[in-house]
């Protein structure tokens, strides 16, 4: 079999099949549609019932009251209210009378006894258990209809009528399935019929239009076996060369010998492929193409912060149109381009002051043919400084870990020992009795006390030092900053401290450790609490930042001199006269462990009207699915109603 058959009988199967599960869609929607209709149809009918129900029983009961205050005397007096209603008689009657599909209506009562109903039969009769159509209604489309052409049977449409919030009567129309099936069948044979006939006119327009779309294949197949000539001979093609038989057949081994020739040039393109990879790799450097003609086809994000000009600005313009020759930048690359070299690295200083780097790198064909474009490459040599100073700050701090640790261990085993024998001391000289008891023992209780804030020292030195067991979880960052609050508000008012904080709706979800978030925004906390000595006003600002849950804290207090602001985050370093030195240092491992980010900005201007310090936490934030769940759940409860009625 041809190619092209099979590609022709393939698109007309497939389509024959979309057709035909569309066709099952559309007659499942318009089974429900029906049974949708027929159940709010019934359910009308069972009100209009339960009205005149209600009606009887007004009418009745005041005509003839009960004999007595007894449940069976009430039960008497409804029952025979209701037989004794000719319009509630009337009423189901002519329901049962007019309507195609209802084979019968009656009233029984909480304990399921019929009280009255259009069948004589079961008057005084337990009702028979019946399928709710109304459940019916929201079930899948095989439910429904199994229900209504599978074995006969009766769905049933009930409203309760309620007394003391307790069930007292209840009202049932019945739809007999047979009836169903008889009001629907010309309907659905009618879908059937208009569903196979457009299964039908599918595959043959399907049919048609791939035989039509495949044909310029031989033309293609044609033209690609021109391609692959020899440039003297595609003018003058022979029937040799462009063969007969299956055209996908001859169409595939044209692409095949294209991809030999293609292959072929390959080797020209392999330095452009490694410096595109390059390109991927130094994403913070500003990344330039330019074609031999010097226009410029692929320009970086990063481009912008050298030439504070948008980047679609810059595709497509040539190269003395993006860089002004006045400017330090614009000169050194247009003297480098116009250099000739193969390669040229310099540095610059622009007009404010920053230093760049500047990469040129010219790409040939890899033939030693002509030139086919170069890659300009920018580096801002102070974020490469900037960025080694944050990992010179990282390797510090492990170097203060693993010094504290060995610390910690030899100098609280002394520590021990010197307390044991001021303990045996102290027993010593509780034996004696002379004068210089009472100086020795004090300078003992001295020592003792000195010993044990040396031990606290070093304790906290030794659990800064050991490793962290993380805990994470998911968990909002307002709740998290919420405890927070409640745990500082004491403190904060007794030192005439206001706090306000700013939180979005909706949840910012991070995946932390909440114990040590907690510990984390306290110590920010209680800092910014200690730099407004006399008072002030605090402001925790929560928001999302991109990817990124960002929770600052704004103080108004005496603020961090610019010379001190690097050496903040170090251990045991502090300006404060009872400070440890341990607060900040402890936060900055915490959010480290976290995948986070400690920013920290002050003025410390006494005459600024913006003086003080804050401090931005940023956490990584988790996907928004579990929100949108709770949103859905919310809005899912909010949207329940009741059922039933009462009297």
């Amino acid at each position: 079999m041809r190619l092209k058959t099979k590609l022709v009988l393939a698109a007309t199967g497939l389509t024959f099949a979309i057709v035909l599960v569309l066709s099952a869609l559309f007659v499942g929607e318009l089974l429900r549609q029906r049974i949708e209709q027929t159940a709010a149809a019934n359910d009308v009918l069972a009100r209009e019932v339960l009205l005149i129900t209600r009606q009887a029983l007004e009418t009745g009961l005041r005509a003839n009251p009960p004999s007595n205050r007894s449940d069976e005397a009430l039960e008497a007096a409804v029952k025979d209210a209701l037989q004794n209603s000719e319009a509630l008689t009337d009423v189901m009657n002519g329901i049962v009378r007019y309507s195609p599909i209802v084979q019968d209506v009656s009233v029984t009562d909480a304990r399921g006894v019929t009280l009255v109903s259009t069948d004589p039969d079961e008057i005084g009769q337990p009702a028979g258990r019946r399928v709710n159509l109304e459940a019916l209604r929201y079930g899948s489309v095989a439910a429904q209809a199994r229900q209504v052409f599978g074995k006969p049977q009766v769905l049933d449409t009930s409203q309760s009528l309620d007394r003391n919030n307790e069930t007292f009567l209840i009202v049932h129309v019945g739809a007999r399935s047979t009836f169903l099936r008889n009001s629907y069948e010309p309907w659905l044979q009618a879908a059937l019929v208009f569903a196979l006939l457009a299964a039908l006119a599918a595959m043959i327009a399907a049919a048609l239009l791939a035989n039509l779309a495949l044909r310029p294949i031989e033309e293609i197949s044609r033209k690609l076996e021109m391609l692959t000539m020899p440039a003297g001979e595609a003018s003058a093609p022979d029937n040799r060369m462009l063969g007969s038989g299956d055209a996908m057949v001859r169409a595939a081994r044209s692409i095949d010998l294209l991809g030999e020739q293609m292959r072929t040039k390959e080797a020209g393109y392999t330095a452009l492929q490694a410096n595109l990879n390059q390109v991927l790799d130094t994403l913070r450097d500003g990344i330039l193409l330019f074609t031999a003609d010097h226009r410029a086809v692929m320009v970086s994000d990063a481009v912008a912060y050298f030439l504070n000009r948008p980047e679609g600005v810059l595709v497509g313009r040539q190269l003395e149109e993006i860089f002004d020759k006045q400017t330090a930048l614009g000169a050194a690359v247009l003297d480098a381009v116009a250099g000739g070299e193969a390669t040229i690295v310099e540095n610059v200083t622009l007009e404010d002051g920053r230093q760049v780097q500047i990469s040129l790198d010219r790409i040939d064909d890899g033939m030693g043919g002509s030139n086919m474009g170069t890659l300009l490459t920018l580096r801002d040599t102070e974020s490469a400084m900037q960025i080694g100073q944050e990992l010179e700050v990282a390797r510090r701090l492990a170097a203060i870990g693993r010094l504290t640790a060995g610390v910690g261990h030899e100098v609280k085993n002394p520590i021990n020992a010197m307390v044991v024998h001021l303990e045996l001391l102290r027993s010593k000289l509780a034996a004696g009795g002379s004068e210089s008891f009472n100086g020795a023992q004090r300078h003992v209780d001295i020592l003792t006390g000195e010993m044990q804030r040396l031990d606290r020292v070093v304790q906290t030195l030794a659990d800064f030092s050991r490793p962290m067991e993380v805990k994470l979880r998911e968990q909002d960052l307002r709740h998290v900053m919420g405890t927070v609050m409640e745990l500082t508000a004491a403190e904060m008012q007794e030192n005439g401290v206001t706090v306000t904080v700013e939180a979005p709706p909706e949840p910012l979800m991070v995946r932390v450790d909440g114990e040590l978030i907690r510990q984390a925004l306290l110590n920010l906390l209680l800092n910014g609490m200690q730099a407004m000595p006399d008072g002030g006003a605090m402001r925790v600002v929560l928001y999302r930042d991109h990817q990124f849950a960002v929770a600052e804290v704004q103080d108004e207090g005496v603020g961090i001199p610019t010379e001190v602001l690097p050496r903040i985050f170090e251990l045991y370093f502090t300006t404060k006269p009872k400070g440890s030195g341990i607060g900040l240092a402890m936060t900055y491992r915490i959010l480290q462990l976290h995948g986070g980010a400690l920013d920290v900005r002050s003025n410390a201007d006494p005459q600024s009207p913006n003086r003080g310090t804050t401090f931005a936490v940023r956490l990584p934030i988790v996907a928004g699915a579990v929100v949108a769940d709770v949103r859905k759940a919310v809005d899912a409860g909010g949207n329940r109603k009741g059922m039933g009625e009462r009297v």
